[in-house]
């Protein structure tokens, strides 16, 4: 149920947080990330160092060249969501995932639009489940949720354990909201803007070790996203509370730079812990048993754990790039060409993200193997 929560613009609350957290003193570095983690002689996280600023493709510095600043700390909470490359680093470094399930992804793809206030409830929630991506024996859903000023978030969702390669998530997206349920509430509307980001689906198996010399992971950088909720951001903020108890209060003992480990204990003594683990099942079980009867058993599992009865053990993984099969089994989908009203080709919608790039800066994507492009 989703009685009791609140739909809003989370944009919207991290500026707000930003300026409750500069009122009290925090140095806040918006447009500046982390290129490099500091790492002491004694192997402890020391800090960060932000990216260099100014530079051209070839490498060569241009005229308003910065270099990164080294950011030095007692202790270092790394918050960069899933797949940060500073946290696969960490995990690396420290061996983190020893001893958890491997973490999987899903795709989120989302428009925010400006809809006739006649349609508009302000508060409603609606999420769906399988079609478009069940014609492909994909997974994955929907949501739309009604906000603010006669505005509405939609998205979908794609799992990445998808085993077609030519499934297409932006696409998938295009081709949901032509549904009959979902089009009536875009029809005479106006698409705002859009944007895109990974989730972990990995759930409480997926979890690694949380603290280690002079850092901890938090919020999605550690995986804490509630799957069949689509939901992550209220156990993001309670992880951070979590981290920021457990630094400060080594720090008042005079400690810097150790393994909080008393993070890692006090989020799973917490109900993060304990609403993860009621649907730890939910994405394995419709990656093993498929859409239809992945859910019934997901829904079993889920019951039967409320009532603490649980019959099931908590299922593994796959990563996601052992599932995708050869190109040459399957073939290529026809997606419908956007119509431009409802639905929109991918570059238009990428203007509609307002991310702003240097022309002449690095290429931040690279493929170090082209041969497995082909």
């Amino acid at each position: 149920s989703n009685d009791g929560c609140y739909t809003g613009s989370l944009g919207n609350m991290t500026r707000w947080l930003g300026e409750q957290a500069e009122a009290l003193g925090v140095m806040v570095f918006p447009g500046f990330p982390a290129a490099e983690v500091i790492i002491g002689e004694d192997g402890a996280v020391a800090g960060v160092i932000t990216q260099d600023m100014g530079v051209a493709a070839d490498g060569e510095h241009k005229g308003d060249f910065q270099p990164g600043m080294e950011i030095h700390a007692k202790y270092t909470l790394f918050a960069e969501g899933a797949r940060g490359h500073l946290t696969k680093r960490m995990k690396s470094k420290y061996d983190l995932e020893a001893d958890c399930q491997p973490q999987v992804y899903g795709l989120g793809i989302k428009e925010i639009w400006d809809i006739d206030p006649d349609k508009h409830v302000p508060g409603r929630v609606i999420h769906t489940q399988g079609w478009p991506l069940s014609e492909s024996e994909s997974w994955g859903g929907g949501f739309l949720y009604h906000q603010a000023g006669n505005q509405i978030a939609i998205g979908f969702v794609t799992a990445l354990d998808y085993r077609n390669p030519y499934v297409s998530p932006y696409q998938e997206f295009q081709r949901w909201k032509q549904h009959p349920a979902i089009r009536e509430y875009l029809e005479g509307g106006k698409r705002v803007a859009y944007g895109a980001r990974a989730i972990n689906e990995g759930g409480w198996q997926s979890v690694p070790k949380l603290a280690f010399p002079g850092g901890v992971l938090i919020g999605c950088a550690a995986g804490f996203v509630n799957v069949p909720r689509i939901k992550g951001s209220h156990t993001a903020i309670k992880s951070g509370m979590l981290a920021a108890e457990a630094a400060a209060a080594a720090i008042a003992r005079g400690e810097e730079k150790t393994a909080l480990m008393e993070y890692d204990v006090a989020v799973r003594d917490s109900w993060i812990a304990t609403e993860l683990k009621l649907v730890q099942n939910a994405q394995p079980a419709v990656a093993k048993f498929g859409g239809d009867m992945g859910t019934i058993v997901a829904g079993i599992d889920m019951w039967l754990r409320y009532l603490k009865m649980p019959i099931l053990p908590a299922f593994k993984h796959h990563r996601d790039s052992e599932m995708t099969e050869r190109a040459d089994l399957f073939q290529p989908i026809a997606y419908p060409k956007p119509d431009g009203v409802i639905s929109f080709d991918r570059l238009t919608n990428v203007a509609y993200s307002y991310t702003n790039h240097a022309e002449n800066q690095p290429v931040h994507l690279i493929v170090n193997d082209m041969e497995l492009q082909k």
